[in-house]
């Protein structure tokens, strides 16, 4: 590996293991409802018991009806999905939110592997980029470090829809997933209930603050990573400052609305600010 990432590596590895203990202080576990139900044992039928865990092959080798006991499973699975986008290559405030879903997913990377949880990642953009199956260990982790860093997309478009699907059709057990995004995109709402519904989702918001509020700079040429377009934009006209910040307002709405819509906790980070205080708040709430 070249020594220049290996030191990228090595930082952000730091730096995500402080944040990782300054954020959960032994609440890790508490704030995920995430943990799955794994079969444990049958026993006869009790008054009370819930007729759907019924074990119809016991009960007619025996003649008696039995169900089956589920205990909570000790590990949780962890996992992170993250769009690599080419709108992540985009930031005004020290950093690219593509270097902050780095820095956060790992983060909660290291948080899972310190109360000994798997973690797996996916990165998409229109397509899906590269899957990381959920591991525990620290090489694992530096592993996802590496890639988080490292890795070029082939696409720049952006589907979480096609994501989300992926997620709940490779993930069988319910797990804690963290979906990283700008949210740049539409007609994800049908795979977002699927996921909410069978996973605990929890959706981090990845934006620049000059995505919300439109300065005047002036006659500025913009680029569109995504695109690829280019477009020059008089950001000295304040009709033009409106229009932007409107639409910037009703696309934030529009997500809020949809993860409240199924009770997904979402947090919103901006680029170039601590979002430790962010997270600890969000996951307060689900303590």
């Amino acid at each position: 590996m070249d020594e220049s990432i290996i030191k990228k590596v090595r930082k952000i590895e730091i730096k995500a293991r402080g944040l990782s203990q300054q954020m959960f202080s032994g609440e890790y576990h508490s704030a995920f409802k995430g943990r799955g139900m794994a079969f444990s044992e049958v026993r006869e039928y009790q008054y009370g018991d819930d007729v759907r865990n019924i074990d119809w092959n016991v009960t007619a080798r025996l003649a008696h009806p039995y169900v089956k006991i589920f205990e909570e499973e000790r590990e949780l699975t962890v996992m992170l999905l993250v769009d690599v986008s080419g709108s992540g290559r985009f930031g005004t405030q020290s950093q690219f939110k593509e270097e902050l879903a780095a820095e956060v997913a790992a983060t909660l990377a290291f948080s899972a592997i310190a109360n000994n949880d798997k973690v797996g990642v996916i990165l998409f953009s229109d397509r899906i980029e590269k899957f990381i199956p959920p591991k525990k260990g620290r090489q694992h982790i530096l592993r996802i470090i590496r890639e988080l860093i490292t890795f070029r997309p082939e696409s720049n478009g952006t589907d979480i829809a096609q994501a989300l699907a992926y997620f709940n059709n490779i993930i069988k057990r319910r797990c804690t997933a963290f979906l990283l995004s700008d949210f740049f995109d539409r007609g994800y709402d049908d795979a977002l209930k699927i996921a909410a519904g069978k996973h605990d989702l929890v959706a981090l918001r990845l934006v620049d603050r000059r995505e919300e509020h439109l300065e005047n700079l002036g006659l500025v040429k913009f680029y569109d990573p995504e695109s690829t377009e280019t477009l020059w934009v008089d950001t000295g006209s304040a009709a033009v400052r409106r229009v932007v910040d409107a639409r910037a307002r009703q696309q934030a709405e529009q997500t809020e609305r949809s993860m409240r819509r199924y009770g997904i906790d979402m947090a919103t980070l901006y680029t170039g600010e601590d979002f430790v205080k962010p997270l600890r708040t969000l996951l307060s709430r689900r303590s």
